[in-house]
């Protein structure tokens, strides 16, 4: 393609516009849609667009944004959450992967130098870079389809989640690994050594300096009120850092992942997230473009069936793989199932540590170029595999059935002493508000929850809590709907509230259901879909800083109070729209203070001892609650003498619950 500096990226935007709209059409990933148009415009299919250097370091960018995006999800708190699945199945997973590719090399390197000469210099180097491939999963897409089927707090989604995280931290010493495999095994490890030496001192000095300066600098361009001073210096340090750690002999993509880390410790991580997502989104499509460029389709059509080869048995070897280490650390079998389906197509960042592997010929082209074909065929596989990874999971997991038949059990077990209840899906804040309202008049409810610890916390407690996907049919019918007197769905998610409308509709179309919004964008997509009523946050939240400026301006009371019941009946015809401003709507981020319920087991040094004895006032807790047997005593007198087998339910921060907890079950 020759003409105007603006015909190649005004062609690949046309082109990205084009695929992008027929795969949602299709309700597929975007990003599939990126490797497809990169197939058909290649070099090696249409020949529209060269794959020159200039278009692939462009595409580089969007790795850097996407590693960028990784660290500032890596923060010590979420790490320790998720310690069993992050360090435990996922490095499990990676150092397995690469391994048993090392050991397969011996056999695999007789097998190809026999059937396929013109690759007789496969050696122990390529196994690993190609084993260091196949170890990673998508992460754009998997994520993508899992939030979309609203299964990240399943318990395979926690097990997907941290594989993947720990599959992106892996790259970055894989990213210094792969280019010190070429040479001897002296000089190798000389280069790797020297690698990690320089990579320790950038990292190290970045960390112990960067995290002060980088706070610091934050504060001082925050206080300049310019949004786009803000976006100018967060492109300034991604690109900065990324710069550094390049000319440091590593890689842009570990600069930028400093970066975020940094960025990840301060009070702007929200903002940053919000802002560098659409330099992401759109510079990682490019990347999946140019990804796709590489296929030569001629090379599938010549090596169909090595090509067949090698998408089975990568994929085969790998879901086998993922599943026994999901069931090996705490999952089902069913669990084991769904994990692997998820993980075993290939990944962005395979592609990244292939092409290292290329450019430095450690892996020979003609079995490269199949490598390619058969990782991005895989890719394109995976929506198919996830969307029926349930009805794959209850063909082949003989106790799929049992357990999730004990599951609706528990739910039933719990609805079937109410009628006339209130189902409340979702337990978080709203969620607990709410039935905090319904306990304090008498009402019965059921809530369906998917944080496992969530739901453990609060049934310790004594909350009618069941682990549960409200947005199924069966869980709904076992959470008693028939008998209910309503429905109220407590987080703001329009597809799952539509879906779960519809199974509402199907089984109890008389019973009325609130729903909860963000705003008023999909108010009348859901009274159309059955809502009785539909609260839209920001219009409520509008309605009561109304009310509050009119008192303080003098209006009285009983006249503020008429005008809101107006605004209310009229269901907020004045206040429908809104201009978004140009920092968006988001929401400030959570306090920290939250609840955690203690089991006094009988030798703890706290059972005999008053309420007012403990002292936990003095260390920023407070006891909200007991629970005794069967009964619930809320805001406890400070005279209470607890008894073995009392659930104390505190509230406080992280760590003056940690010491509360320490104190209460001191022998």
């Amino acid at each position: 393609m020759t003409g105007t500096a603006l015909d190649l990226p005004l062609f690949l935007l046309l082109a990205a516009v084009v695929g992008v709209v027929l795969f949602r059409l299709l309700h597929l990933p975007p990003m599939l849609g990126y490797l497809a148009v990169g197939i058909v415009v290649g070099p090696h299919a249409l020949g529209l667009v060269p794959d020159t250097p200039q278009t692939r370091y462009l595409a580089e960018f969007g790795v850097v944004f996407l590693m960028f995006s990784i660290g500032l999800e890596f923060n010590l708190p979420k790490l320790r959450a998720m310690r069993r699945e992050v360090f435990g199945l996922g490095l499990t997973q990676v150092v397995l992967t690469i391994g048993l590719a090392l050991v397969a090399s011996i056999g695999a390197a007789w097998v190809v130098a026999r059937w396929w000469p013109q690759a007789d210099g496969f050696t122990w180097q390529a196994a690993f870079a190609l084993g260091a491939a196949l170890a990673m999963s998508s992460t754009a897409i998997v994520m993508k389809l899992l939030a979309e089927r609203i299964e990240l707090d399943a318990p395979h989604g926690r097990q997907i989640a941290g594989v993947l995280l720990f599959q992106d931290l892996a790259v970055v010493p894989l990213l210094v690994i792969v280019p010190s495999l070429k040479g001897e095994v002296g000089d190798m490890a000389t280069s790797i050594g020297l690698a990690f030496v320089k990579a320790t001192a950038v990292l190290a000095l970045l960390l112990v300096f960067g995290q002060k300066l980088m706070r610091g600098w934050f504060h001082i361009v925050a206080r300049r009120r310019s949004q786009e001073l803000f976006m100018l210096n967060l492109l300034l340090i991604t690109l900065g850092l990324s710069w550094i750690t390049e000319h440091a002999g590593l890689s842009l993509a570990l600069g930028a992942f400093v970066a975020g880390m940094l960025i990840a410790e301060t009070e702007y991580r929200h903002q940053v997230e919000e802002d560098i997502k659409p330099f992401r989104d759109v510079l990682l499509g490019l990347f999946f473009i140019t990804i796709g460029m590489l296929l030569n389709p001629l090379v599938v059509w010549e090596h169909f069936g090595w090509v067949a080869l090698l998408i089975v048995l990568p994929v085969a070897f790998k879901f086998g793989l993922v599943a026994v280490l999901g069931q090996v650390f705490g999952g089902s079998a069913g669990t084991g199932i769904r994990t692997g389906l998820a993980l075993c197509t290939a990944g962005e960042f395979g592609f990244v540590l292939l092409e290292q592997a290329g450019d430095l010929h450690i892996v020979d082209e003609g079995l490269l170029q199949m490598v390619l074909a058969a990782m991005l065929l895989s890719m394109l596989a995976a929506p198919f595999l996830i969307q029926y990874s349930d009805r794959i999971a209850l063909r082949f997991a003989s106790n799929e059935w049992m357990l999730a038949s004990l599951n609706l059990t528990k739910i039933a077990a719990r609805s079937i002493q109410t009628d006339r209840h209130v189902v409340i899906c979702g337990f978080g804040r709203s969620g607990q508000n709410l039935a905090r309202i319904l306990e304090s008049q008498g009402l019965g409810y059921v809530a369906l929850d998917l944080d496992p610890d969530r739901v453990r916390e609060a049934a310790a407690a004594g909350d009618s809590v069941v682990f549960g996907d409200a947005a199924r049919r069966e869980s709904l019918i076992a959470a008693g709907i028939h008998r209910a007197a309503a429905l109220v769905v407590t987080y703001a998610d329009t597809p799952s509230a539509l879906k779960l409308l519809h199974h509402v509709q199907a089984l109890a179309p008389t019973l009325p259901v609130i729903i909860r919004t963000r705003d008023d964008r999909d108010l009348d997509r859901l009274r159309e879909a059955g809502a009785a009523e539909v609260v839209p946050e920001v219009l409520e939240g509008s309605l009561m800083l109304g009310t509050h400026a009119l008192l303080m301006l003098g209006t009285p009371l009983a006249q503020v109070l008429g005008l809101v019941r107006d605004q209310r009946a009229a269901r907020y015809a004045g206040l429908r729209g809104f201009f978004p401003g140009g920092q968006g709507d988001g929401e400030d981020q959570q306090s920290r203070v939250r609840l955690h319920s203690v089991h006094l087991p009988l030798g703890a040094r706290s059972v005999g001892s008053r309420l007012g004895d403990l002292g936990m006032e003095l260390i920023g807790a407070t006891v909200v609650a007991v629970r005794r047997r069967e009964v619930r005593g809320a805001d406890p007198s400070p005279e209470l003498v607890l008894e073995a087998e009392d659930i104390v339910v505190l509230r406080g921060l992280p760590e003056a619950l940690a010491l509360a907890e320490e104190r209460l079950l001191m022998p």
